[in-house]
């Protein structure tokens, strides 16, 4: 198995730049980069909406859970879906193999970010509002989270990738110096 130091994995909520900021993330790191959504479509041969809208839910959860733990790569910034973190053995998988950022934004700036839920394909059960995914994903981005980035104090995404970076390299510091 890869090192543990090798990945890694953005999580968030939809809407908080875990494929724009993953991007430069990788860029900065000189690491390699995936989006978990794109390599669900490439496997599944459909859009993410397809999937939710003939599986629904807990089918796009389970298929999302499942492609995500047959991700194999070091080296490697992955930026999940959103609700990558609702598959407790995906997100057991990721922690294995590396270090779980959390870019974290409030609901408010997420509202303006996202607009209409359905027309940007967010996983989302009938009748739910950002407010209801929000308090239902948050406990679980913390959970997971070995680092939580917190976007409001940034202008940009080049920003927040550079205090990810930053913070990256120290944690991955501390957690070398704990080995020894």
């Amino acid at each position: 198995m890869e090192s543990v130091k090798d990945n890694v994995i953005l999580i968030g909520m939809p809407g908080s730049g875990k494929s724009t900021v993953g991007v430069i993330l990788a860029k900065l790191l000189g690491k390699s980069f995936i989006d978990s959504d794109i390599v669900i479509q490439q496997t599944t041969g459909k859009l993410l909406s397809e999937i939710i809208d003939s599986e629904g839910v807990d089918g796009f959860v389970a298929a999302e859970g499942r492609i995500n733990r047959k991700i194999v790569c070091t080296n490697t910034v992955i930026s999940t879906g959103g609700s990558a973190v609702m598959n407790s053995e995906a997100m057991e998988y990721f922690k294995k193999r590396g270090v779980v950022v959390y870019l974290s934004v409030d609901q408010a700036d997420l509202a303006g970010r996202l607009g209409d839920l359905r027309k940007r394909g967010v996983v989302c059960r009938e009748g739910q509002t950002l407010s209801d995914i929000y308090a239902e994903r948050l406990p679980l981005y913390m959970k997971y989270a070995d680092i939580t980035i917190h976007e409001q104090g940034c202008g940009n995404a080049r920003e927040t990738a550079e205090l990810a970076a930053a913070q990256i390299r120290l944690f991955l510091t501390e957690r070398m110096q704990n080995e020894k």
